[in-house]
């Protein structure tokens, strides 16, 4: 029996992953910023499901909610920063508020709860963190660009994580799944902004007519993600990147091969800038 911390546990990925972890029998902190609905949800599974309550931009709330699993189940195996928010419009088009509150959130909020839960695991000499991340945190998209660099910062922040981590034998997982049947596009994830320029109607402004009629049809299937998100929490040897879906792979599969066409078309410039060895440093 391990112990899990789920943030954003009410609905979506969280939830289907605290069903499926109560189901194999394992304890499991399911915060939200409404514990009434976690209990609600879970009520089935009596004492091994704690409903917290948890902001995660309020960094104090953050840290009673370790301790409050701490002190109810005596560790913290598995953590699981999914709470999230998207904001949908051109970089441009998109208010400093609308920019700031997605950063709080994805980015502020998530290292706010891993700092709450580290110096747990770090006593244990063990853990698992599984950070999601997106499709868009290798790729970005027009009318995603506020969220997907978001998601950027949560895999160049994970990857040093996992280097800092690892000889304490903590270990972190990027989660990378691409477009699944959860409520994300639906207004209670993902603002869509207000102003709309022109000039962007072929592109970001292509995306956000789309999005109503991609709404619970993607291809991911939330329960099949939310096991293969238990494998990996459970595995020996996991990777520290994990791609959830195939439009997700097949992404990943475009990015490298463009990167790899690129760096060779210009790899002339790049070895141009080192230092002469035999000449002066000029």
């Amino acid at each position: 029996m391990i112990t899990w911390f789920i943030t954003g546990a009410a609905r979506g990925f969280g939830l289907e992953l605290a069903r499926q972890a109560l189901e194999r029998g394992d304890r499991v902190v399911a915060t939200a910023r409404n514990p009434r609905d976690v209990e609600q949800a879970l009520s089935a599974y009596g004492e091994r499901v704690l409903a917290v309550a948890l902001d995660v931009t309020d960094e104090a709330q953050a840290r009673a909610a370790a301790d409050a699993a701490v002190y109810a189940f005596g560790r913290i195996d598995v953590l699981v920063n999914n709470a999230g928010r998207g904001v949908l419009g051109a970089v441009e088009e998109t208010s400093d508020a609308a920019f700031r509150a997605v950063y709080e959130t994805n980015v502020f909020g998530l290292a706010n709860v891993t700092r709450a839960v580290l110096p747990v695991m770090r006593r244990q000499r063990s853990g698992r963190i599984l950070n999601l991340s997106s499709i868009g945190g290798f790729r970005g998209a027009p009318g995603f660009g506020v969220y997907c660099s978001t998601k950027f910062a949560v895999e160049g922040l994970s990857e040093a994580l996992h280097g800092e981590l690892a000889p304490l034998g903590i270990h972190v997982v990027i989660v990378e799944p691409g477009y699944f049947r959860t409520d994300f596009l639906d207004a209670s994830s993902l603002h869509t902004e207000g102003r709309v320029i022109d000039d962007y109607a072929a592109t970001a402004g292509a995306v956000r007519d789309a999005v109503p009629g991609l709404n619970h049809g993607q291809p991911g299937d939330p329960v099949k993600g939310a096991r293969a998100m238990i494998e990996l929490a459970v595995s020996d040897h996991p990777p520290m990147r994990a791609q959830l879906g195939s439009d997700c792979a097949a992404a990943m599969d475009g990015k490298i091969a463009e990167l790899r066409k690129e760096t060779d078309a210009w790899r002339a410039l790049a070895l141009s800038t080192d230092h002469d060895a035999t000449g002066s440093a000029a």
